[in-house]
């Protein structure tokens, strides 16, 4: 019999893939031995209401090279209204988070677990965070 894999979920814009997004999906993956990663992609509404800006790359353009990176078993768009729903569809056994992520995050743990999800919830390390910023990367563009 197989083994159960853990599903370990992420989220993010992903708004052009570069060497931190990619150590983000491999540090995820490598929190257990059997993992299952689902990358939760930013509505482009919601990237607006957040950074204030509408992606370089659509939401469903970033579906696809998320996919492309071939590190992610699975991608999803986030929710539009409410992030918990596409969450508890997911029913993720670990929620990986960015080290600066801030955003809906306050209460994750206590939504959820209102839901009757019970998620471990863990933090990420950054990966060169001083070069591997999409706001430090889009000025050189």
């Amino acid at each position: 019999m197989k083994a159960k894999r853990t599903k370990i979920m992420v989220f993010g814009t992903f708004d052009g893939l570069h060497k931190g997004h990619l150590n983000f999906f491999q540090q995820a993956r490598n929190f257990t031995k059997n993992s299952f990663l689902i990358v939760s992609i930013a509505r482009d509404k919601n990237v607006i209401k957040i950074k204030g800006r509408w992606p370089f790359l659509n939401e469903k353009r970033r579906m696809i090279l998320v996919r492309k990176s071939k590190l992610a078993n699975k991608v999803v768009l986030s929710g539009v209204k409410n992030h918990i729903p596409h969450i508890i569809k997911e029913n993720p056994d670990i929620i990986a988070l960015g080290y600066d992520q801030k955003v809906y995050v306050k209460n994750l743990k206590k939504d959820l677990k209102n839901k009757g999800i019970l998620v471990k919830i863990i933090r990420l390390k950054p990966f060169k965070e001083e070069i591997y910023k999409n706001h430090l990367l889009n000025k050189k563009r």
